[in-house]
């Protein structure tokens, strides 16, 4: 990947860790976790106008894609970026406070999911157990609008933060 995809993927799959945290609470030892927060079932497209990337640049589009699963939430992130390609990113997980893998990434592995309250949740993405980056996501009041910030740490060599607005679809 260029130089630049650690900073461009880590929001993508981050923010796709903050819907499935939407799964419930954390867990005690033999308790199950708590359903899913059924609003962010669906699809949800990028509002590039109403996002800030920083420093940048912008995603062209971003469609996320939240469905049930046996397991938890099956997660599919397809994002086009400014220079014109493309990447596909898929998870499957619970919301348990656990690891696990992502798939379509070279860079980040893994996401652990905490939930805050009914509507916001926070990530965290890793890579060899290293933590890489946080995210916080907020569903709306409504249901229609997701909002994901995402702040990528130093380790990365360059801290940025990404406030990224997304629209249900129907």
């Amino acid at each position: 990947m260029g130089a630049r995809s650690p900073r461009l993927l880590i929001p993508a799959l981050l923010g796709a860790a903050m819907v499935l945290a939407a799964a419930g609470g954390p867990r005690l030892a033999g308790q199950a976790p708590a359903s899913p927060d059924e609003r962010v079932f669906g699809t949800w497209r990028l509002n590039v106008a109403k996002s800030k990337f920083t420093p940048g640049p912008p995603y062209k589009d971003q469609i996320r894609t939240y469905e049930r699963h046996q397991d938890g939430v099956k997660a599919t992130l397809k994002t086009t970026y400014a220079d014109g390609h493309t990447a596909s990113i898929e998870y499957v997980a619970n919301y348990d406070s656990l690891e696990y893998p992502v798939t379509g990434s070279s860079d980040y592995e893994s996401i652990r999911l905490r939930k805050i309250d009914a509507s916001t949740s926070e990530a965290v993405l890793g890579h060899g157990g290293n933590v890489f980056a946080t995210a916080r996501r907020v569903i709306s009041d409504d249901g229609k609008m997701l909002t994901i910030t995402f702040q990528a740490s130093e380790s990365l060599g360059r801290p940025f933060r990404n406030v990224m607005v997304y629209e249900r679809q129907n």
